[in-house]
């Protein structure tokens, strides 16, 4: 027998004998198993049959196809950040190639939003949505999830709150007071929407148990916890500042460009989808998050996002 064999069948039997089975048990269960396929192995199929418009409005599923789309980048992001976090090594090239990682997920869903914005007949669109109220891309929980990763909660408090409030304060307080809330409030009478009161009873719990179990662990922690040579690496400084703009001021801007194409257009404004008061909500500038507000210059965190919301607001000065 070749030597090479022998070795890779000893490995095997080593492997297998706390099984409870021997290996010529296995190697059967290996005969008769079935070639795999592409098709078998990604549930291509399944995948394929997960698109159901509620409306026979044909770019409803233009709609669905990318918002599915987006939650895969999405756990794509939470991936990395999860290897982040969980990992013990603080090795600084190991944090980077992660960080690169996301920072490569935002520029495909950023660069692939024109699809959103263009890509669908506005007509049809006002039309399609009324079938799905009060479902709305508000209530995407892996987005929730990657900032609780990324940042600590007093971060994502409300800017308006945020004096109020410290990393002294306890989870459940400051989760209590975080930013978005605030834009799933009814516009006319200030409650909560039906939108938000769905999201908060569905995913409250595990949001507050993620926020509790990377307490003093997120991204901005595992870089504070770097040498203070690593956390001087301009590679990593810029990587680490290109997640923050891509989150918190590319990416909302993508859903701007995309609430005017089909919610304020020729004077005629439509409420959002779920009642969300999308333009106090989405633009970068009113809600200032930050995620790693010291590796920013005061100047820059002072117009966080302020170059780019201007772009939306002046469409006559500044075309999409």
């Amino acid at each position: 027998m070749d030597e090479h064999i022998e070795s890779q069948i000893n490995k095997l039997e080593e492997k297998f004998k706390d099984s409870g089975q021997d290996l010529s048990s296995y190697l059967d269960g290996l005969l008769y198993q079935r070639y795999l396929t592409y098709w078998d192995y990604i549930h291509l199929d399944t995948l394929l049959s997960l698109q159901v418009p509620r409306t026979h409005f044909p770019d409803e599923e233009i709609f669905i196809i990318y918002h599915q789309i987006t939650e895969l980048y999405f756990k794509l992001i939470l991936h990395e950040q999860k290897q982040i976090v969980e990992d013990k090594s603080n090795d600084l090239g190991f944090f980077q190639e992660k960080v690169n990682r996301i920072n490569s997920y935002f520029k495909a869903l950023i660069s692939s939003f024109s699809i959103m914005i263009k890509g669908m007949q506005r007509e049809q669109f006002l039309r399609y949505r009324m079938a799905l109220l009060p479902a709305s891309g508000f209530q995407s929980a892996q987005y929730r999830m990657m900032e609780i990763y990324a940042t600590p909660l007093y971060h994502l408090v409300h800017h308006t709150e945020r004096d109020t409030y410290s990393e002294e304060n306890s989870i459940e307080e400051l989760f209590e007071h975080i930013y978005w809330k605030k834009g799933a409030t009814d516009v006319r009478t200030g409650d909560k929407t039906l939108t938000l009161k769905q999201f908060e009873f569905r995913y409250t719990p595990r949001l507050l148990r993620i926020s509790n179990q990377v307490k003093n662990q997120t991204l901005y922690h595992k870089f504070l916890q770097l040498s203070k040579t690593d956390q001087a690496n301009e590679g990593l400084l810029e990587a680490m500042r290109l997640l923050d703009v891509n989150a918190n001021v590319n990416w909302p801007l993508m859903h701007m460009g995309s609430a005017y194409r089909y919610l304020a257009k020729d004077k005629q404004e439509v409420d959002a989808t779920g009642g969300t008061n999308w333009k106090t909500y989405l633009p970068p500038s009113f809600q200032n998050i930050i995620f790693f507000p010291n590796l920013h210059s005061e100047e820059e965190r002072n117009n966080w996002g302020k170059q780019w919301v201007d772009h939306v607001f002046n469409p006559d000065k500044n075309k999409l």
